[in-house]
């Protein structure tokens, strides 16, 4: 399972989109963990994250950031301006699985043959 960590600067942004993300994810059964946290957190969190995700207004900060990100081996991209937006989720599902494939989530059960 990839685990996504979404960073804005104070971590609403990324909250909103984070939960529709799962949402998504879940509808069509990937195998997603996705959670928010502000860029202050970053450092705590990232150890933890397979793929980093950044707000497009952090822009500014965005090598630093990947820099942060590649230190620790974990690809990072910067969101497109329209991510928190209606189509935001699936662009960034997208942009997730062309970073790392996102499997399906395990639709066998104990016993089945």
């Amino acid at each position: 399972m990839q685990s996504v960590l979404i960073v804005c600067g104070a971590g609403a942004s990324s909250t909103f989109l984070a939960s529709r993300m799962r949402a998504l994810a879940k509808a069509r059964g990937l195998a997603i963990a996705v959670s928010a946290a502000s860029d202050s957190d970053l450092p705590s969190l990232l150890p933890s994250a397979s793929v980093l995700l950044v707000g497009p207004h952090l822009e500014s900060s965005f090598a630093a950031l990947k820099a942060d990100a590649a230190a620790v081996d974990i690809p990072a991209a910067l969101l497109p301006s329209t991510a928190f937006g209606p189509e935001g989720a699936q662009q960034a599902l997208d942009l997730v699985d062309s970073l790392v494939s996102i499997e399906p989530a395990s639709t066998t059960s104990a016993g089945s043959n």
